[in-house]
């Protein structure tokens, strides 16, 4: 370890925690919760009058009732994640995931519903206004009884309340059942100068466990047997083994204990596997809180890399097995990763696979070096946890931050693939972008 450094909006931001003195930083963290809350408070009042206008009678008092404990669990969490912030365990509790997920899904629920609703909105305040300027000149009169600014239409407001529940289902749907709908993606990647024995060998990727937002041990376990399921050779965790505190494993260790390969299961850090360290710490509790982190890994069945290499051997023959430590693209990331060290005992001609947590890292670092990898695995980006992926259309908001962010890779015959990730982080949920189990087979080119 080779001292201490530091995914977009909701992974990378949070963190410049490590960068700001903590208190400074807890102070604007609570007051960016008050702001949005008081945010959230407009929308919720326009909202409630937008609805309001569809019910009458009896169907009113049940909305009402409705629409204001609904609102009260919202102001709740909002609450809860003050509190959370306030303790200083910013993502270290899988409720406060859950918390923050019922406030995302109100928020972005309702700004569809008022964007829609304007536009009918600003339509009413036109015709009012050229009424109004009729009335002022004498050009027109306004009727008895009317008003200036015509009532909202029915319809158009039953139209932005069902494309509101849209969101609004997707993102319950991806927090009840998405965070936990693992999914298995096999890929053949062919190489020229594969070593013959390799021919078939089945690689299953991990990354991004994030054991501090997980919930359930029953579903985590299922994602383990799926893993074991495909046989996999060799198993590959590329880092975000934990949110910000190595303890956040502890529950999901006799879990992953159960991953097994034939030549073994190996690992390498992510960015938040660096965030639980102590910052006022001296070097021996810094040491410490590696050295038991470390041994989580070991008692996992994982074998770290850190800016090392290893022979994975099969039938005389040989492929080389790097792993670096984080090397992120961003000033707020750890750049520990030494791709030189790693390739320590590597001859030029040697057969290599990398794990690189974050794919900034193949652009930066991999294509420019002289010696040639052949395939590097990342992870980090998680797809946003949102988007589509289709098998002819793929789109998420996160490939505006990361060109390499999900799938295959090809640049200077050298391969690349971004796995989307095992967990989930902030948002306790998956939209379209579901968790991953990648089976990489390698194959010779023909």
């Amino acid at each position: 370890m080779n001292g201490l450094n530091l995914p977009f909006i909701i992974d990378h931001l949070p963190f410049t925690i490590y960068h700001l003195p903590f208190k400074k930083n807890m102070r604007s963290r609570l007051n960016s919760v008050v702001v949005i809350g008081l945010f959230y408070l407009l929308l919720d009042i326009y909202t409630y009058f937008g609805l309001k206008s569809l019910f009458h009678g009896t169907g009113l008092r049940i909305y009402q009732v409705i629409y204001f404990l609904t609102s009260l669990f919202v102001y709740y969490s909002f609450f809860k994640i003050y509190q959370t912030i306030q303790a200083g365990n910013f993502f270290r509790d899988a409720s406060y995931n859950f918390y923050l997920g019922i406030v995302v899904t109100a928020i972005v629920s309702k700004l569809v519903f008022i964007a829609m609703l304007f536009i009918q909105d600003g339509g009413r305040a036109l015709v009012g206004a050229g009424k109004y300027v009729g009335n002022l000149l004498g050009i027109s009169e306004l009727a008895e009884g009317s008003t200036y600014i015509p009532t909202r239409r029915r319809f158009m407001t039953l139209a932005a309340a069902g494309i509101a529940s849209i969101p609004l289902a997707t993102m319950l749907y991806g927090i009840t059942k998405g965070k936990y709908k693992y999914t298995v993606t096999k890929v053949k990647v062919a190489f020229k100068d594969l070593p013959p024995a390799f021919e078939g060998f089945k690689i299953a990727q991990i990354s991004d466990i994030h054991a501090g937002s997980l919930d359930s041990i029953e579903e985590v376990t299922r994602g383990v047997e799926m893993v074991n399921a495909q046989n996999p050779d060799l198993i590959l965790f590329t880092g975000d083994m934990v949110n910000s505190s190595k303890e956040e494993v502890n529950p999901f260790i006799p879990v992953f204990k159960k991953l097994q390969a034939k030549y073994g299961q190996y690992a390498v850090l992510g960015n938040h596997d660096y965030y639980g360290v102590p910052r006022n710490g001296d070097q021996r509790m810094v040491q410490n809180y590696w050295n038991d982190f470390f041994s989580k890994f070991k008692e996992m069945g994982f074998q770290l890399l850190n800016n090392q290499s290893t022979r994975i051997e099969k039938d005389g023959e040989y492929l080389q097995l790097l792993g670096v430590e984080n090397w992120g693209g961003g000033p707020w990331f750890p750049k520990e990763g030494d791709l030189d060290k790693s390739l320590t005992n590597c001859a030029a001609d040697d057969f290599c696979v990398l794990m690189s947590h974050d794919p900034s890292h193949w652009d930066a670092k991999v294509l420019p070096h002289n010696k040639h990898i052949h395939l590097t695995l990342s992870g980090h980006t998680h797809g946003m946890q949102f988007g589509i992926n289709l098998p002819n259309f793929k789109w998420s908001p996160v490939k505006y931050r990361y060109p390499r962010w999900m799938g295959l890779y090809k640049e200077q015959g050298q391969y690349l693939y971004v796995n989307r990730g095992f967990g989930f982080l902030a948002f306790p949920g998956r939209v379209g972008m579901w968790p991953e189990i990648t089976v990489l087979e390698l194959t010779k080119e023909v």
